[in-house]
């Protein structure tokens, strides 16, 4: 199984995704594009040699998909008639999505309290970009982007706000895709992005277990604020396409607001139990109650409830 953390500090706040180890068996030009659109095919890289440790790790995720896949997890359906939900569901699983915090801010990875903290998301556009590591390969960059452009224009859709796919040179939401042998490389784009990182930060970089399939990084416009002004997430080269994908779905949506998870949350990536390896129909719901006008970065639990109430209503999810 998987546990998502997700830790978000004042400044600087920090969504980490992690998937603990199961028994395994043996074994586009530089511009603004339209969001959506495919992304043309680009000219090789220089090949660079990947080292034994990133082979190795290679393997591992490859067998992991595959034991995952065999116990029917990582489904792509987005849910079905074996996981109804309606408006009870999805007031409680938005509430502990959207409102609380698996670590507490600013403090590392020490779990957060029991208390609900402020609502989080983006006021202004999003704009995306996929970097990659040297040791990337043509093929698999024009897959990820064009799925990061598909996932984009779907987000756009649902939480009807700005979303889309820009050039690194004016995008705020960086996704790296970068292997075992990228790790300076990631370290350093990641300190030119936001040169006051906070240094145990970047320790997580330096020390990533395998056990850490992905992470995102979202940072506010000021000190101890809720409106996310940037935000980075970081996915690992070495996973098999279906990983990849799953790790683009879950960073890209926790870094819109969503920073916790749930046991009970089905069916929905933001769980961790791996049921589903992309967004679901439930989620889509929550992202867009997330972004509806009537609720606000900063706002309590307490000021929001009957507000939520209402947006479900409307949803025709009552």
């Amino acid at each position: 199984m998987s546990l998502r953390l997700s830790f978000f500090a004042a400044a600087a706040s920090l969504a980490l995704l992690t998937g603990c180890e199961p028994a395994l068996p043996p074994a586009p030009p530089p511009q603004q594009q339209q969001a959506g659109a495919t992304v043309p095919m680009r000219p090789d890289p220089p090949p660079v040699r990947r080292s034994d440790e990133s082979r190795a790790l290679s393997a591992y995720y490859q067998r992991l998909q595959q034991d995952l896949l065999a116990r029917g997890l990582l489904r792509t359906d987005g849910g079905g008639p074996d996981t109804p939900y309606g408006a009870r569901e999805i007031l409680a699983n938005f509430e502990r999505i959207a409102f609380y915090d698996e670590y507490a801010r600013g403090s590392g990875l020490r779990r957060a309290s029991s208390e609900p903290t402020r609502l989080k998301r983006w006021p202004g556009p999003v704009r995306m970009t996929m970097e990659f590591g040297a040791t990337v390969d043509r093929a698999q960059r024009t897959r990820d982007e064009n799925e990061l452009r598909s996932f984009a224009a779907r987000l756009a859709r649902v939480t009807r706000h700005p979303i889309s796919v820009s050039d690194p040179a004016s995008a705020n939401f960086h996704v790296l895709v970068m292997g075992e042998d990228d790790r300076g490389e990631a370290i350093d784009r990641i300190r030119q992005l936001v040169p006051n990182i906070d240094p145990a930060a970047l320790d997580i970089f330096r020390r990533l277990p395998r056990s850490i399939h992905c992470l995102v990084l979202a940072f506010s416009a000021e000190p101890d604020g809720y409106d996310y002004a940037q935000a980075i997430a970081f996915i690992r080269a070495e996973h098999p396409d279906l990983m990849r994908r799953s790790c683009i779905h879950e960073e890209v949506a926790q870094g819109l607001g969503l920073p916790n998870d749930s046991p009970r949350a089905r069916p929905s990536i933001f769980n961790d139990d791996d049921e589903f390896a992309l967004l679901t129909s439930h989620d889509e719901v929550l992202l867009r109650i997330l972004y509806d006008p009537r609720l606000a970065p900063g706002m309590s639990l307490d000021a929001a409830r009957p507000i939520l109430r209402d947006i479900v209503n409307d949803l025709g999810q009552g």
